[in-house]
């Protein structure tokens, strides 16, 4: 019989011993980071965007940033093929790939001022591999949306009380900026905010058999509308208004979420209840319709390796970095914490039942082909007071978890609707904090690439040019949430993501051959970025012939078949660019660097 404290136990040796030993390697002996050198923080300060920052403050910051629900959705997702792929991959594409990767970015964009990775790229491997980033991070950005977005819908569909406390963040969010912004900033201000939100959930029940409550069951079509309209809104808005205060609010909930689930591993010990590997492992899964690999390694990608995590690591963090050593913890000890998120993630999950997990998990019709039989289910969702059948995502399965783990304490055993809703909220609102604030990079981006063609569209204060990127950033990934299942839109996130993560490797790779007096070093980005490209592209091949451009698949999209398509072609031109420059390298016709002086300046 095992048990989820041996896990833990087991992952937080291994992650230790890597930070201690590979990272420190990593940091000082492969990318020869230097406290003598001036970090762009320093250098460029402007007490609004470039501030030294100390290192455990923008540690917390940085892990802020990339932990939003993806090491959370991946993993209970991935429990399909049983528990030991997800934790062989969480505990071995992080040490391996994901802490390389965030690590080698924040670096290569402090090298380059904090210039975003598109900027690097065209640096280090020229103006087209450039322009084919900015497209691909573009294209990452909406789909990444669309794929955290469809984990909120299947949350809240038929769910007043959890609707009317996700929806009632809003208002408290905009009252809290604008009082921060009359009056400045007040702690007494924020314990209004926490205590409004928790009130939300506790009011949530009265709901029941009101106007109010009837007017919030609302079916996934209305709220997959619903929710690139906010983002809409969110985006277009001053982000001192919304997107700031609701994430700063957010992030006691997140405190509150991952310290309940270290509690409730650590002193309930709950058992686990599904088998290392499952049938499904060869594919024909009622989760995910692939097989094992390469599904596991594009699933699960935040809490493994991400590339969402370039966006911040070239985005906020550099320009924060106090000393160069300071990426150790920041960058490579922050995906190391964000792994532990995911193996509590997937404890949570794989200690349902395994029927009860798929009668979630799957579309009603496929769970009934299974022959499986319910055990717990029918008691949680009588306690809930939710139907729990059908809803796909990860979220509600993480939510029931965490509900069955703490119910078996006698004190909490009536409290199960409230444990539940305030898990789905903390998903749902730390979601669409991440949607709110990749919407506007989106935005960021379309305006950018238009201000090449446009001039005046690169004028962030102009509001036509906000407004009619917003407007296009929403359409795009609106259309994508509502074009097919968690299925489908997973995967294509999954794959655009991991896509993201070869690039930013890719770019590593160029990095540390410039610096590095030893070539063989090259290989800490090397091989990760093998196995992940041609995993990436496999992943890909098989949901455009399988799925997309299957006519007798559910998930039978030709738009999403096309941007997979252009996707990996942009990725194509990416590493055949990346190619030719490590041949300069190694033939000597492009010379290295030394030192860990700022490439910027030398170029």
């Amino acid at each position: 019989m095992t048990h989820a404290l041996y896990i833990v136990l087991s992952a937080a040796c291994i992650l230790m011993i890597a930070y201690r030993f590979y990272g420190i390697f990593f940091v000082k002996k492969v990318l020869a980071a230097d406290d003598r050198e001036v970090t762009p923080s320093h250098a460029l300060a402007d007490g609004r965007n470039y501030v030294p920052t100390k290192k455990w403050v923008n540690a917390g910051q940085h892990f802020a940033a990339i932990a939003a629900a993806g090491p959370l959705v991946g993993p209970v997702l991935a429990a399909q093929f049983g528990y030991l792929p997800g934790l062989v991959w969480l505990l071995v594409g992080c040490v391996i790939g994901g802490a390389v990767h965030d690590t080698v970015v924040l670096f290569a964009s402090m090298k380059y001022q904090g210039k975003s990775l598109s900027e690097v790229a065209k640096a280090e491997l020229g103006t087209v591999a450039g322009w084919c980033t900015g497209l691909a991070m573009l294209f990452i950005i909406t789909i990444t949306m669309a794929g955290l977005s469809i984990v909120v819908v299947h949350a809240l569909e038929r769910n007043p009380w959890g609707t009317f406390a996700v929806f009632m963040t809003v208002p408290i969010a905009i009252l809290l900026g604008l009082w921060e912004k009359v009056f400045g900033a007040s702690k007494w201000a924020t314990y209004v905010g926490v205590a409004a939100i928790a009130a939300s959930v506790f009011v949530g029940p009265y709901l029941q058999g009101t106007m109010l409550g009837d007017w919030l069951t609302m079916h996934e079509r209305t709220i997959g509308l619903l929710l690139p309209a906010y983002a809409f809104f969110a985006s277009a808005l001053p982000v001192w208004l919304l997107l700031t205060p609701r994430g700063y609010l957010s992030s006691f909930m997140k405190i509150g979420v991952f310290g309940a689930l270290v509690v409730g591993v650590v002193f309930i010990n709950p058992e686990i209840r599904f088998p290392a590997l499952t049938q499904f492992i060869n594919g024909g899964g009622p989760v995910l319709s692939g097989p094992v690999w390469p599904f596991i390694s594009i699933t699960i990608a935040c809490g493994a390796i991400s590339g969402f995590h370039a966006f911040i690591g070239s985005g906020t963090t550099p320009k924060l970095i106090d000393k160069w050593s300071d990426i150790l913890p920041v960058a490579f000890g922050g995906m190391l914490a964000e792994c532990l998120v995911g193996i509590m993630a997937l404890i949570a999950a794989i200690a349902l039942h395994p029927a009860d997990y798929f009668a979630i998990n799957a579309a009603p019709a496929a769970f009934k082909a299974l022959n499986m039989q319910v055990v717990d289910l029918p008691v949680l969702a009588d306690q809930i007071g939710l139907d729990l059948y059908g809803r796909t995502g990860g979220a509600v399965t993480l939510a029931v978890g965490m509900t069955t783990i703490f119910t078996k304490i006698p004190w909490f055993s009536h409290l199960a609707g409230y444990f539940f809703q305030f898990v789905v909220m903390f998903e749902a609102v730390f979601i669409l904090t991440a949607v709110d604030s990749g919407t506007r990079v989106a935005r960021y981006l379309i305006q950018d690439l238009g201000g090449h063609f446009y001039a005046p569209m690169k004028r962030l204060d102009w509001v036509p040019a906000s407004v009619g990127a917003s407007l296009v950033a929403c359409i795009a990934w609106g259309y994508l949430l509502n074009s097919g299942d968690i299925n489908s839109v997973w995967a294509l996130f999954g794959v655009s993501n991991q896509l993201m993560a070869s690039i930013g490797l890719a770019i590593g790779a160029t990095i540390i051959l410039r610096l590095s007096a030893k070539r063989w070093y090259m290989l800490t980005c090397l091989v990760p970025l093998v196995y992940l490209y041609v995993t990436v592209n496999y992943a890909g091949y098989w949901m455009i012939s399988n799925v997309y451009l299957n006519a007798a698949s559910k998930g039978y999209n030709i738009f999403n078949g096309l941007i997979s398509i252009v996707m990996l072609i942009l990725g194509v031109v990416i590493m055949v660019s990346a190619v030719m420059r490590w041949r300069e390298l190694l033939t000597g016709r492009l010379p290295r660097m030394a030192t860990t002086k700022g490439f910027a300046a030398a170029e």
